[in-house]
């Protein structure tokens, strides 16, 4: 009687967690419908005022999406780009507060397991040059690889859109958006021409 007990038990858990796992995917294709009318599909952006979130670290995506739902940084309006509520306008801080714990960390693992796709983009020369000095003295070491490995607390710079990079530093050096305490003195030592040349560089790695 026992044995039967124990098996039925077993089967009914095991079908518990296969409707459980039908539900997630489920939920994950809806998070991600909503997600992709902005960030395209399997976050690959097309539009430059879009970062690109495909490839992107889990917890660098979980840091991101909680610091929208506290308005920890910058919310600004912008039009959705596609599906049935194409061109209505929203906010990152309005989209995230709709977010459970358990939404953002399905999304960030989704995200983090597709390819980071580097957009295709124009760059000065001669400023991509200047570009990889001023990474290799001031962020290379925690955005390596020319700023494309993936790190828990650090996000792909290398083919990152050009706008959406040159907000992120205005953000930083105006103080709206959170950054890690080592990398404020880095951001604040540099000069005007620096992040131009940054820009440029990371344009040009294709």
């Amino acid at each position: 009687m026992k044995s039967y007990r124990r098996t039925l038990l077993v089967s009914a858990v095991a079908v518990g967690l296969s409707f459980a796992g039908y539900a997630t995917a489920a939920d994950i294709a809806k998070l991600e419908e909503t997600c992709a009318s902005c960030h395209g599909k399997d976050g690959a952006s097309a539009e430059s005022d879009v970062p690109i979130i495909g490839g992107i670290s889990a917890t660098y995506i979980e840091f991101n999406l909680a610091d929208y739902k506290t308005k920890a940084r910058p919310c600004p309006e912008a039009k959705i780009k596609t599906g049935t509520n194409k061109g209505k306008k929203t906010d990152m801080c309005e989209v995230a507060k709709t977010l459970s714990d358990s939404d953002i960390k399905q999304l960030a693992k989704y995200y983090a397991g597709k390819k980071f796709v580097r957009a295709v983009q124009t760059f000065d020369p001669k400023l991509a040059k200047a570009g990889k000095a001023v990474h290799l003295g001031n962020c290379e070491k925690c955005h390596a690889n020319d700023g494309t490995e993936v790190k828990d607390d650090a996000g792909v710079l290398a083919g990152q859109w050009t706008p959406y990079l040159r907000k992120t530093f205005q953000e930083y050096r105006a103080g709206k958006r959170h950054m890690e305490q080592k990398m404020e003195p880095v951001i604040q030592g540099l000069k005007n021409d620096d992040f131009e040349a940054l820009l440029n560089y990371y344009a040009s790695i294709k």
